[in-house]
């Protein structure tokens, strides 16, 4: 039974809970605050904030907390989202709690956080309490009142800990922990009861033990047992007739004699505590019972440990944490782990190297057996198989073995129960080959290994899952280093390499140890071979896997991956290929189906396929991603078995799935833009279409790395896809985020490629949107040019939206040059043309732009009146950016007409308005704006908060704003300085 102490509560039983806050865990995840239960957020938050409760009173770092919410493939802004949340959550258990303040239960703990709720307030703290209070209990003698204990303790639960948040398999394994608690207390509970006769005391907790755990036998036997005492025996029977036919059908095995003594005290019209046996001892022996053959020699049959193993300190303190854990806490079952990894990532050196670590604590000895399911041509060792080749390492003539696999499992069980060894299972093909080869005592352990996460048989059998991951960099390099100094004929050559050439063949290699392995292997036999050749070699993409090739006997990455391929179906052979065709950024479910032309529905099911054979991973936002080398072996199948035209139709399907899809965020974000809408899809190509205005920017966000790629493969080829117009559908988004360089970067990229082509509409179109972005970095000469190339290509052609659009950018550069007359003549020009193409959005923006002229020029009255207008006219657009960048003009008027509260007044509102938006310019000009105003006011307090926030938002840009930015910045920060510190020695003058 596994009971927390990490809580350091006392177990005198249950204190009174706190109703401001009550927190339920043990089932769905629910908050209640006041009485009243409160939503807990978006999912990712919910997910958060269930972790935190699962790991109530220990600290977890910021590192755990974004592995647990995202996995291996967090985005780059997790800490931020982590932060975001952590304050949400802060604010819904005190909702007067001030921004930013740490509030009283969820604090900081050196870099993560403590999570300690309110005494009394969360269920899991309950559980633990009255299950610490049964043993004080009993200890006294008080049986009664330790079932009252067991009773309430049970009726806590009301299904699986965490419910539906409890995912990845991290997580999983997290409230999976917390369900076996619940599970190892159901036993002792219902012999309780039994021996008490009040059966009826667990028979509720009971029936949702064996709903959650069917294929758990002592809590099935618990529930039949209870049954039977409780005047349900047609019930009881009718259960063990259930568990026995499912048993025989879903695992091959028959009941074992928990639930074979529970029957016979149903059919006696008995009930004693479930374990034990009426029938009468025979000489201290049961009638038919074998005695089974010991063996002269203890086992020890674990293969030989690595020599050179370095790294993998995180998993072996995981391990060494769990058998520490089982061993305290005196459950069941044996200690069942299964490490899940890629071929060549290094699960069975691991096993291996902790089974010899902890070997001599098994006293009865250890086992091992390969299961031989990555073989070539075969589906692995069968159970049947297996178990002959376990029991005949305990002593069993193979003659003597029944040759069925029930006989033989219930050899086995009787065979290992009540010793203490350790099995190591290697290359496993399923949970199915490996539940048979439980052990059947709580004093064993079981080391599993194989390519596919064994859920199953962590649902079924509480086994703990640990997915590998190559190593990180420091470690790979040691692991090099390591086998390169043991090697006796390595010697220094001419040429000795660079650190960065050896953390490039790593990184090249994707840090997978068996490929520095094999690399590491020839440079010992090759001692003069140079590391710059072996990293020349490794440079071509599409024969990297050749270099770890031609050694006899010696299974390569390339064969690692082959027989991963060849558990796929065909359809998912194809879209294995078709993945190295993807940005290395990863692709989506989504944009597989257009790439494949296969159903969206259909591809779920292909990729899941895919990942179960450890050849792409999936994060929980649905990207799926591949390593380095296995994105090699499927390019060179990608190149083998796809035709030429084939290949180049798939590249164009999925960046015609990146443009259209791209497009309809960015609509999302700019409703009635005037750019013109791209061509039709080709057929089998289904756009994303985010929903709402916040999924537009989230898009965005997970996407924007795959974006960018795509506009550079879409300027090398002809697939289809301008590279220009792929480019403006992300250029609302760069500016919202505060990416200029990457504006930059990607509309150069998309201008070359116009220009190269021949295409003088989509060259203009880039020149628009390139000026946009030098506006921002200052550079006023190289605008103005772009724009005025940009405008004769549009005036030549009639294009009267995008000609608006340019005069528009030109107001803005003259106003900022100071050119406030130009300005104004450029802002009647595009406001005429936006009116002759019925752009209204054109019209606000061109209103917006004639008020920052007006204010420049000294006339803030009228600015006021034609600012109040566009603001007016704004609202029926839905949020944006536009109601920000008004409220910062008004408040500009308002200030120089000597309303400096006023101005106040709406530049807090522009800032709420442009957090809504997440808009980062627009939070810093408010930002920056309403500190001015503050201090003008005398506001030294609330203008370190402004000035804090608009640090905030420029820092969250890319490489921290433009240097226009951290000037102004700068600026208000000294005179932040000059007020504080002329109040501090007006102060020392007045003491």
């Amino acid at each position: 039974m596994s009971i927390s102490t990490d809580a350091r509560r006392p177990a005198e039983g249950p204190r009174p809970i706190d109703e401001t806050l009550r927190f339920e865990i043990l089932g769905p995840l629910r908050l209640w605050r006041d009485g009243v239960e409160v939503d807990v957020g978006p999912r990712q938050q919910g997910r958060l904030l269930a972790l935190l409760l699962a790991r109530a009173g220990r600290p977890v770092s910021a590192t755990d907390l974004i592995e647990l919410v995202w996995g291996e493939d967090a985005p780059a802004s997790a800490s931020n989202v982590i932060h975001k949340y952590v304050g949400a959550l802060r604010r819904l258990m005190e909702p007067s709690l001030a921004l930013r303040a740490p509030g009283s239960y969820l604090r900081r703990h050196g870099s993560g956080y403590l999570f300690m709720p309110p005494p009394g307030s969360l269920d899991l703290f309950r559980f633990r309490e009255l299950v610490g209070a049964v043993r004080q209990r009993l200890a006294g003698g008080d049986r009664h009142g330790a079932l009252d204990h067991y009773a309430r303790a049970l009726g806590l639960w009301r299904g699986p800990a965490g419910d539906t948040y409890a995912h990845g398999t991290t997580a999983m394994s997290i409230f999976a922990a917390l369900d076996r608690e619940f599970l190892d207390v159901c036993v002792p509970a219902a012999e309780l009861a039994l021996s008490l006769d009040r059966p009826t005391r667990v028979l509720r907790p009971l029936r949702l033990a064996a709903a959650m755990a069917p294929f758990h036998e002592p809590v099935q036997a618990s529930l039949i047992a209870t049954l039977g005492a409780a005047g349900h025996q047609a019930e009881a029977l009718e259960l063990f007739r259930t568990v026995r036919t499912r048993l025989a059908e879903e695992l091959g095995i028959d009941p074992g004699e928990a639930l074979q003594s529970a029957h016979r005290r149903v059919l006696a019209g008995t009930a004693s505590p479930v374990g034990s046996d009426p029938t009468p001892a025979d000489g201290g022996a049961r009638r038919g019972a074998r005695s089974w053959p010991v063996p002269l020699v203890r086992p020890a049959q674990l293969p030989p440990d690595l020599p050179a193993f370095v790294g993998r300190t995180a998993e072996l303190a995981t391990l060494a944490g769990l058998r520490a854990g089982v061993a305290r806490a005196g459950g069941t079952a044996p200690l069942v782990v299964a490490l899940d990894g890629m071929g060549g990532v290094g699960k069975s050196t691991l096993a291996a190297h902790f089974a010899h670590r902890v070997a001599e604590e098994f006293t009865d000895g250890q086992l091992y057996l390969d299961l031989r399911a990555e073989q070539p041509e075969t589906d692995g060792l069968s159970p049947r198989d297996a178990l002959g080749s376990l029991l005949s390492s305990q002593g069993f003539h193979m003659s003597s073995v029944p040759e069925t696999l029930a006989a033989r499992v219930g050899i086995y069980r009787s065979l290992t129960a009540g010793r203490k060894m350790l099995v190591l299972l290697d290359n496993a093909l399923d949970a199915a080959q490996v539940r048979p080869l439980l052990p059947n005592s709580p004093a064993c352990l079981v080391l599993v290994t194989s390519r596919r996460p064994l859920v199953d048989l962590a649902v079924r059998d509480g086994a703990h899952l640990l997915h590998l991951d190559p190593p990180d960099m420091p470690t790979a390099r040691r692991l090099v280093q390591r086998r390169l100094d043991d090697a006796p004929n390595r010697s220094p050559v001419d040429d000795a390499p660079t650190p960065e050439t050896l953390d490039e063949i790593i990184e090249m290699c994707g840090r997978l140890p068996l490929a520095l392995a094999i690399l590491a292997g020839r440079l010992s036999a090759r001692p003069r071979l140079a590391l710059q050749d072996v990293a020349a070699e490794l440079r071509d993409g599409a024969r990297r896997l050749t270099a770890f090739s031609g050694s006899p006997g010696v299974c390569d990455p390339r064969a690692a991956f082959a027989w991963s391929y060849r558990q796929l179906s065909p359809d998912a052979a194809r879209l294995f290929r078709l993945s190295s065709a993807a940005m290395p950024a990863g692709i989506s479910a989504e944009a597989f189906a257009s790439m494949s032309l296969t159903p969206p529905t259909r591809t779920r099911g292909l990729v899941r396929e895919i990942t179960d054979a450890a050849l792409l991973d999936e994060d929980d936002r649905g990207r799926l991603t591949s390593h380095v080398l296995v994105r090699a072996y499927a390019q060179e199948l990608f190149l083998a078995e796809e035709s030429v035209h084939d290949r180049e139709a798939a590249v164009g399907r999925l960046l015609h799935h990146y443009l259209h899809s791209s497009y309809q965020a960015a609509l999302r974000l700019v409703p009635t833009s005037p750019a013109a809408a791209p061509v039709p899809a080709p057929a089998g190509v289904v756009a994303e279409r985010p929903d709402s205005y916040d999924a537009a920017m989230r898009w965005f966000d997970d996407h924007q790395e795959i974006l960018f790629e795509a506009v550079r493969r879409a300027a090398e080829g002809d697939f289809g896809v301008p590279a220009w117009r792929l480019a403006l559908t992300i250029w609302p988004w760069l500016q919202l985020a505060g990416r200029f360089h990457d504006w930059q970067d990607v509309m150069r990229v998309a201008l070359r490629a116009a220009s190269d082509s021949g295409d003088e509409v989509g060259a203009a179109h880039a020149r628009w949107s390139l000026a946009d972005s030098c506006y921002h970095f200052a550079t006023y000469d190289e605008a103005l040019d772009l724009l005025g190339r940009a405008r004769e290509i549009f005036a030549e052609r009639g294009m009267i939206a995008e000609l608006g659009g340019v005069h528009s950018a030109l107001q803005r550069i003259h106003s900022q040059l100071g050119r406030h007359e130009r300005a104004l003549a450029e802002n009647e020009r595009a406001l005429s043309l936006h009116r002759a193409v019925g752009f209204e959005q054109g019209e606000i923006w061109a209103s917006v732009a004639r008020g920052r002229s007006l204010v420049r020029l000294g006339a803030p009255g009228e600015a006021m009146a034609c600012l109040n207008e566009a603001l007016a006219q704004s609202e029926k657009f839905g949020p944006g950016t536009d109601e920000a960048a008004i409220r910062v003009l008004i408040a500009e008027c308002l200030a120089l007409l000597g309303h400096q509260s006023q101005a106040r007044d709406q530049l807090e509102k522009g800032l709420r308005a442009a957090g809504e938006a997440h808009s980062r310019i627009g939070v810093f000009e408010a930002s920056t704006r309403l500190c001015a105003t503050l201090l003008d006011l005398d506001d030294v307090p609330g203008a370190c908060q402004a000035w804090r926030h608009a640090c905030d938002a420029m820092h969250a840009m890319q490489n921290g704003g433009t240097r226009a930015m951290r000037d102004l910045v700068c600026d208000l920060g000294d005179r932040l300085t000059e007020v504080t510190e002329f109040g501090s020695r007006s102060a020392d003058t007045q003491r």
